[in-house]
């Protein structure tokens, strides 16, 4: 059904324009996938890198550590009196980090809570908690134990937040809209692995299991031919010292170009990576040389690539491809508060209608907000808080507006579904 779907909207773009589909990795979409790919054979499917980074970061050491902070954050910000007195000793800074993924949410605010150790250290032992009626309370009993009296609790939050600080810096670049990550993401993988290495010491017993986990659903789940030849392409990091052209590099390279190109053109592009790969022409040129670090890769193709216009198109197709679906993901809520007993009176076909009409009108809202402001793809606090962390629903109370179920697109809405 949901192939069916995507192969729908596939037919409506036009299938010579779709290089990719990006879903999430759930069973259903995998399957999907790869049903399309059988069927498409010039297209890939490629699931979506923030949801894999999320789920990644879903190691079993970390689980009782957060458990025990969820615990504590949940106190704090469920109490209003707690929750002031806790911004009086931090200076008003908060320890919930909101942001676009549960696997940033986690780990940004574990890393607030690692800074705010000695805040939240001394307001356990203030007078003004000892003198209040949360003092007496289980939850408060509990929380204020966790704090100060678990041996394992901060050395365990260090440990988390050392471990994985790095992924939320790959989550950056994998969910943001200014920047396409395709060329970018087969790198930001193999560094972050570095990085966290280093800040565990280079002690292996510590960062093994966490690269162990990477390099298990890095080959298993995400890493596609896209990913690689992405990186091969960009100018930014193909002539590092540090490139290596190994077997996996080149061989991902020729899968691309045997899927995305017929033979005459795949003959073409082989021959012009000489020009590439060697520098010849207008790319060797100082300036070419020097703009590589300034241009996106997509731009320096265009200014340098004019005499070899076949391997430039495919370069920049490749290079010009998101490595997310986060952003046009749709928000369930919304649709679980659309579909009750209220409002059963809708056609399924305009209930459909309705959820469409209503995501996309958000989705739209978020895409010319990120044009208008400088926009962090990560810490965002406009996004609804997690309810790992607090429990906190959307407000539906714009469901309850008569006039929505009047709007023309929805009851005129055509019976095929959406």
């Amino acid at each position: 059904m949901l192939a069916l779907h995507l192969n729908k909207i596939i037919d409506e773009v036009g299938e010579e324009n779709v290089v990719q589909i990006v879903t999430d990795n759930g069973f259903n979409f995998i399957n999907a996938g790869k049903r399309i790919m059988k069927t498409r054979p010039h297209i890939y499917w490629t699931p979506c890198a923030a949801h894999w980074i999320d789920l990644l970061g879903k190691l079993k050491m970390h689980q009782d550590t957060l458990t025990k902070a969820k615990e504590v954050v949940r106190f704090i910000y469920g109490h209003t009196w707690v929750l002031d007195l806790m911004r009086s000793f931090t200076n008003n800074h908060e320890l919930l980090r909101p942001a676009v993924t549960c696997f940033a949410t986690t780990y940004l605010t574990l890393q607030s809570i690692q800074k705010q150790k000695q805040a939240l250290r001394s307001i356990f032992s203030s007078e003004a908690w000892n003198k209040s009626a949360w003092a007496k309370k289980h939850e408060g009993v509990k929380a204020r134990a966790i704090v100060l009296f678990d041996q394992k609790f901060w050395p365990y939050i260090a440990y988390c937040v050392k471990s994985v600080a790095h992924l939320v810096s790959v989550l950056r670049e994998v969910d943001s809209e200014e920047k396409p990550c395709m060329g970018y993401l087969y790198d930001l993988i193999h560094r972050d692995k570095e990085k966290i290495a280093l800040n565990c010491g280079y002690t292996e017993n510590i960062y093994a299991p966490i690269w162990k986990r990477i390099d298990d659903r890095w080959t298993r789940q995400l890493c596609r031919p896209l990913h690689v030849a992405g990186y091969y392409l960009n100018p930014q990091l193909r002539f590092e010292e540090r490139f290596s052209i190994n077997f996996e590099v080149k061989q991902s390279l020729y899968q691309c170009m045997e899927r995305m190109l017929d033979y005459e053109e795949g003959f073409k592009v082989d021959v012009q990576l000489d020009s590439y790969d060697q520098l010849k022409g207008d790319f060797g040129c100082q300036i070419g040389m020097d703009s590589r670090k300034v241009r996106s890769p997509m731009d320096w193709w265009i200014c340098f690539g004019g005499k070899i216009p076949e391997l430039t198109k495919f370069a920049i197709r490749v290079l010009s491809l998101t490595c997310s679906s986060s952003g046009c993901e749709r928000n369930w809520s919304t649709f679980e508060s659309i579909h009750t007993k209220k409002r059963n009176r809708l056609e399924h076909h305009r209930l459909n209608a309705l959820v469409y009409v209503r995501y996309n009108t958000r989705l739209r809202e978020r895409s010319i907000k990120r044009k208008l402001q400088k926009f962090d793809p990560v810490l965002v606090d406009e996004v609804d808080s997690d309810d790992e962390w607090i429990t906190e629903k959307e407000d539906p109370s714009w469901l309850d507006e008569e006039n929505l179920y009047d709007i023309d697109v929805v009851r005129t809405v055509p019976l095929t579904p959406y």
